[in-house]
């Protein structure tokens, strides 16, 4: 695969809050393409029945974005640029975090029972993926370089 010129950060990805509707009923949270997501969706997934405590991720995407939602429970997503490291903290499902390419992601510290809802930009693609840390840094420097 291609490699892509990529300077994101993890000041780049960014909390969005998502509309709620209330009434005595419940609560309904409506994800659209391009308004509440901020790129069209192609693939959709969830993770459940994650063991509390565990981790999952430990990869970055090329190209790929994400929007993450904990539709239920609790868990944090560590974002590393290689540079700089963030922590987020999901535990409302009217709360999304969008991930932009080229920035390394662990989902950890699931509570128990959490659902953890991803939507992503493209399809799957393996070849999108970089699940050595040691790749990764070398990405990052060739996506930071600013020579030809």
């Amino acid at each position: 695969m291609e490699k892509i010129s990529v300077t994101s950060s993890v000041y780049d990805c960014s909390i969005v809050h998502l509309p709620k509707v209330h009434n005595r009923t419940g609560n309904i949270t409506a994800l659209e393409n391009g308004k509440t997501i901020p790129f069209s969706v192609n693939r959709v997934y969830y993770l459940y029945d994650v063991p509390g405590g565990a981790d999952r991720g430990g990869h970055a995407h090329r190209n790929l974005q994400q929007f993450i939602v904990s539709v239920s429970g609790a868990f944090d997503v560590l974002l590393d640029d290689g540079t700089n490291k963030k922590i987020v903290r999901l535990d409302r499902p009217y709360i999304g975090l969008h991930i932009v390419p080229g920035i390394w992601r662990e989902i950890i510290d699931f509570s128990s029972g959490a659902i953890c809802l991803v939507l992503a930009s493209e399809k799957y693609d393996e070849q999108d993926y970089i699940r050595d840390y040691k790749e990764f840094g070398e990405f990052r420097a060739f996506t930071g370089s600013t020579e030809g």
